[in-house]
């Protein structure tokens, strides 16, 4: 079975996607805050294998858990809102359809409990 990972395009694309979403979320005021002090050539890669695998793609993440890698940061709903929205934006302009993204952001919204208010 086809998985959204391989419908998207496989890592080089995600990878791509990865790098216009952070284009749209450090240019966002609401949240480029949480990454002032992140190495953001490392958050790409581990973004763009954490993405991979969450789409059905081989398994290469070996980053922190959720729950840790938010630790601190107390990310509310507004702060999940603006980040669901750019992930979206991104896919969009890639062509991405609308019932992939919003697979994307199911899955994404199933990880909402380990993300927010830590």
């Amino acid at each position: 079975m086809e998985t959204l990972y391989d419908r998207l395009g496989g890592q080089d694309a995600i990878s791509k996607v990865v790098d216009v979403f952070y284009e749209k979320v450090l240019a966002d005021e609401t949240v480029n805050k949480f990454f002032e002090e992140t190495d953001m050539e490392k958050q790409r890669k581990h973004q763009s294998l954490f993405i991979s695998w969450a789409l059905g793609g081989p398994n290469q993440y070996s980053g922190r858990s959720m729950e840790l890698a938010h630790k601190g940061m107390n990310l509310n709903d507004e702060h999940f809102g603006a980040i669901a929205n750019h992930l979206a934006a991104s896919l969009r302009e890639f062509n991405v359809s609308e019932e992939d993204i919003n697979q994307v952001l199911e899955k994404l919204t199933g990880m909402k409990n380990d993300i927010l208010y830590k």
